[in-house]
């Protein structure tokens, strides 16, 4: 048994919101499956799980905002179910809980006979039964959600109290619970609910995806397949999905906060050493001309592309400047994980990792940069592309800009920047021509290598540049 964490994506987070979660207690997991949204200053993020098992309880709701390290729910071994018999620890591990010591019936909905479709067993228990229990906020109202009588159930928690895992224990479980109603009820995430009622859409005309529960994915589906005589006023009704004005200012505001953050503390901290060295790209840029001719226009592949791989490739050749720093020293990753810069459109910049770039060939690796791209800049990611990168590549050649020294992006300990494919006079065996030059350049940590090491790692990308049928 173990508790699954809020995740540091980075070394500019502090806390993170908990926008949705993609499980209930119960579902099985498996290494890398995908179990919550998380909102940073940067982006939303996709967080994965790192091991296989069965979810317990979820310690934190929906909209919630808390910092890394927090627990967010507990993991059990696959085959251990979910039982009255194995006690699991109540909501009190996450920040602020409070146990209450009495339950007041003051203020909740009057349940009465009179709800429709009322069930036989119902009937039978028509009297009202007093509230002899304790419990948390968050079970109660899940039991409410579920329509579950906790007069019924059995706490494991402290002192007997009625967790959120005991309410979903007696569903899995099949336990002889009393309904409050057998209407037909639904599991809608707060933010796809509130996104429903701006569209004017009938959340129950809506398939739910998921473990059951309509998301905002599912009611974004359902405002697609509206037919145009229904939604007059659609265009304005999904404009509220945009984020005003101030919301952008202050994303934007948030991310230049957390940028500075971290890279202020990189500068502060690493002992940064510059190199650069001139790469003659014309051998590369004539045989790419010569492989996008034998492929289709879709599968093309760019410049940038050949700039990666041959990055990955000398990251793999000179390992010292592949991995981490930390407190115990350098530590050498086995494997390449090349972060990207990207440039998103609202403002600010997100370096997300393509994995085990040194072992992909050149059409995967477009497919994959192409995915990147297009999923960051719709800040649709995924937690292991944020914390998994051993080196990061910045490439402003598109942006006209001929040298770039970038800063490192802790707790890596190497940035290679690349500016545009320029035509220069160039020097070689003896005779001047004028060849395609880029510009590579290194940001290393001095505690991790030294300027010798950096200049065999940028030779070492010039070297496989000049061959790029071997990429």
């Amino acid at each position: 048994m173990s508790e699954f964490l809020m995740p540091s994506l980075g070394a500019d987070m502090d806390a993170g919101t908990l926008l949705e979660w993609y499980i209930k207690p119960g579902d099985k997991v498996h290494k890398g499956d995908v179990i919550a949204l998380v909102d940073t200053d940067k982006a939303a993020i996709e967080i994965e799980v790192f091991e296989a098992g069965v979810i317990g309880e979820l310690f934190i709701d929906e909209g919630k905002k808390v910092p890394v390290g927090t627990p967010l729910a507990l993991i059990q071994p696959e085959g251990a179910g979910i039982s009255q018999e194995t006690p699991l620890p109540i909501a009190k591990e996450a920040p602020g809980f409070v146990v209450p010591e009495a339950i007041s019936t003051q203020g909740l909905p009057q349940l009465t006979t009179e709800a429709p479709h009322v069930s036989t067993l119902m009937l039978e228990e028509a009297k009202p039964k007093p509230a002899t229990y304790r419990a948390t906020p968050a079970a109660r109202k899940h039991a409410l959600e579920l329509g579950i009588d906790l007069n019924t159930l059995k706490g494991t928690g402290k002192h007997g109290v009625i967790n959120k895992a005991d309410v979903d224990a007696a569903v899995i479980a099949k336990e002889p619970v009393v309904r409050l109603a057998e209407t037909k009820r639904q599991r809608v995430s707060p933010l796809a609910r509130r996104l429903a009622k701006e569209l004017e859409l009938d959340l129950q005309a809506i398939s739910p995806g998921k473990n059951g529960v309509i998301r905002k994915a599912d009611v974004l589906r359902q405002a697609d397949r509206v037919p145009a005589a229904q939604s007059v006023a659609m265009p304005a009704e999904k404009a509220k999905l945009e984020p005003k004005a101030e919301e952008k200012d202050a994303r934007f505001a948030g991310m230049r906060r957390a940028i500075a953050a971290a890279l202020g503390k990189s500068k502060r901290e690493i002992p940064h050493y510059y190199l650069s060295q001139p790469i003659d790209m014309s051998k590369a840029l004539n045989w790419l001309t010569e492989e996008n001719l034998k492929r289709p226009i879709n599968d093309r592949i760019v410049p940038a592309t050949l700039l990666l791989k041959a990055t990955a490739l000398a990251a793999k050749e000179v390992p010292e400047l592949n991995g981490f720093w930390q407190e115990e020293g350098f530590k050498a990753s086995s494997a390449v994980h090349l972060g990207v810069g990207i440039s998103l459109r609202q403002g600010g910049l997100i370096a997300p990792c393509i994995h085990d770039v040194d072992q992909k060939n050149l059409g995967t690796l477009m497919l994959n940069l192409r995915d990147l791209v297009k999923r960051a800049r719709n800040l649709q990611l995924k937690s292991s592309e944020m914390t998994d990168a051993t080196i990061t590549v910045t490439n402003l050649g598109d942006q006209g800009v001929e040298l770039v020294y970038g800063i490192i992006y802790p707790p890596q300990v190497a940035l290679v920047g690349f500016g545009k494919v320029i035509e220069q006079p160039w020097a070689e065996n003896g005779m001047l021509g004028v060849k395609p030059i880029v510009q590579a350049t290194l940001a290393a940590d001095h505690r991790a290598s030294d300027g010798h090491i950096g200049g065999l790692f940028l030779m070492a990308i010039d070297k496989y540049l000049q061959t790029p049928e071997a990429l």
